[in-house]
């Protein structure tokens, strides 16, 4: 759906892409989205507490703070919460209120006034699908409504109307068939395991070699040391007591940005000799603790192509991405197939590990 004429009239038609990191909403026809918001929210039992944040919403039992400057403030009581759960959406209390979140702070207009295009994952299953229609219709009394498969977009977005879509985000990876605009359903292979179990493989590494993880919000004052010296510290006083989920969640967010900056992915199965000559990798801990990386930048992130390199997640890792890859395409009608394997499409947030794609393709 694009922004034009719908109905004689000329409206500017909504986009919606809820995702487990962000949600992102803007105009059709615009080059970027006009918001791009944190799908985690902060969430505590409702009372008269005021609170400076970015957004709050409430419901009767609970309320819920929006936006990235809140969920990274140490609060009492505070969770952390999505509202999606395997691709599709799980809590419908929080979806609705980032609908009203971007309707009145983002889009600041009515949304009888908008027809609407929201992606939704290619797996998603008639029931979720017929009561976000409902909401969207009765709730929001949109003109128009629209669900496309995020895999189709994703092959549109390449100009290729067929494609094999490889998605690998924060919570599973999937590969989808795309034949003439629509998905193959019963050529979809996917499993639970995107940059979450990344971030897990770091984490064993991390205990394994005794470093720990401190998130910044618990820093108050470090100095520099050396590499693989002992950090000092000391942590910030008058710090609430906080939360698990929202202690983890911070956590997790180092460990995210160690991903991002330091492992990288062969572009053949791995090999010590292939490695031994390149510059190894500094990365320094909020606390201060630095570390020179080298084979681990390759090891750690060797079993998702080759889930027998590690033996203590080969039984978790039933296949590779590779396998994910093919094992799509077998599935589908042999008279596609060389149309799939010549137009591959690449996407999701765990995909952008360095050599990933040349490792894939």
């Amino acid at each position: 759906m694009s922004s034009g004429v719908y109905g004689g009239d000329e409206v500017g038609a909504l986009v919606f892409d809820p995702g487990y990191g962000s949600f992102k909403a803007g105009y059709a026809g615009e080059d970027a989205p006009k918001t791009d918001i944190p799908s985690h929210v902060c969430s505590l039992l409702d009372s008269s507490e005021t609170m400076d944040v970015d957004f709050s919403l409430t419901n009767s039992k609970k309320k819920y703070y929006v936006g990235s400057n809140f969920i990274n403030v140490p609060r009492k009581d505070v969770e952390i919460e999505n509202f999606l759960n395997d691709g599709m959406i799980e809590d419908w209390d929080i979806f609705e209120n980032f609908l009203n979140l971007i309707y009145k702070q983002n889009i600041v207009s009515q949304p009888e006034d908008h027809p609407v295009l929201m992606s939704e994952s290619s797996w998603n299953d008639n029931l979720h699908r017929e009561k976000l229609t409902e909401i969207m219709f009765e709730k929001y009394n949109i003109p128009a409504f629209f669900l496309i498969k995020s895999a189709v977009l994703s092959a549109f977005a390449n100009g290729r109307p067929t494609a094999l879509v490889f998605d690998s985000g924060v919570s599973q990876t999937s590969a989808v068939p795309v034949f003439d605009g629509y998905v193959l359903q019963n050529s979809i292979v996917r499993i639970p395991h995107g940059s979450k179990f990344v971030s897990k493989l770091c984490k064993d590494y991390f205990e394994e070699n005794q470093i720990d993880i401190i998130p910044s919000y618990m820093v108050g004052s470090k100095e520099q040391t050396k590499d693989k010296e002992k950090p000092i510290w000391k942590i910030k006083t008058n710090i609430p007591e906080v939360k698990s989920s929202w202690h983890n969640f911070q956590v997790d967010q180092v460990v995210e940005d160690f991903q991002a900056s330091v492992l990288q992915i062969l572009d053949e199965p791995f090999n010590k000799e292939a490695v031994d000559g390149v510059p190894p990798t500094l990365y320094e801990f909020p606390n201060g603790y630095n570390q020179q990386f080298y084979d681990e930048r390759y090891t750690i992130p060797e079993v998702l192509f080759n889930p027998k390199f590690n033996s203590k997640y080969s039984n978790e890792l039933s296949m590779s991405y590779a396998d994910v890859l093919i094992k799509s395409v077998t599935l589908s009608d042999v008279d596609i197939m060389p149309a799939l394997y010549g137009s591959v499409v690449i996407s999701g947030g765990n995909t952008l590990l360095t050599g990933f794609n040349d490792r894939l393709l």
